[in-house]
């Protein structure tokens, strides 16, 4: 495991909240990682633990699509840079046009809301999605509300999976 996934374990308190979304903001575009591991900080808030959760959940979400943002940007950029684009295409593995490929049915098929049901499945890495929507959209806003949308809805999916595992136990 690595040392931003052990930050997260560790948090506590309110100023966990702010590593919950800078780890979150950075899983967006950089960190390969699980962005589900948010779920096991163990915050003491003072509040419920549904509240506790649902905060997490929020400050994760919006972290997330604060750093999707970024990636957005960057992808913005990458499309002018022509020989970051040719050096990708000629890669051995061509992960650009696998990427491609997919967000483009992705996107013709469901528009943003393919963009958010990709983000939504958990434990699946979602910076290629992220990236690949990023260089084919143009719309930030709705891009962000998408990333929003699909980050919130994995870790509820997330919750309620786990939840009725631990409530088979």
């Amino acid at each position: 495991m690595g040392g931003a996934e052990t930050l997260i374990e560790s948090a506590t308190g309110w100023p966990g909240m702010g590593i919950i979304f800078v780890y979150s903001f950075l899983i967006a575009f950089v960190l390969p990682g699980p962005s589900e591991v948010v779920l096991v900080a163990p915050l003491d808030l003072g509040l419920p633990t549904w509240a506790s959760l649902g905060s997490i959940m929020l400050v994760s979400a919006v972290g997330k699509a604060a750093g999707s943002v970024l990636a957005f940007h960057i992808g913005q950029e990458v499309k002018r840079a022509g020989p970051i684009v040719r050096w990708l295409r000629r890669s051995r593995w061509d992960i650009l046009e696998w990427s491609e490929r997919r967000s483009v049915q992705l996107a013709q098929r469901y528009g943003y809301g393919g963009l958010a049901l990709a983000l939504s499945v958990p434990f699946f890495p979602d910076t290629i999605s992220i990236y690949a929507f990023a260089v084919l959209e143009r719309d930030y806003v709705r891009f962000a509300a998408a990333t929003f949308v699909g980050s919130l809805g994995r870790l509820i999916v997330t919750v309620g999976f786990f939840g009725s595992i631990s409530l088979a136990f």
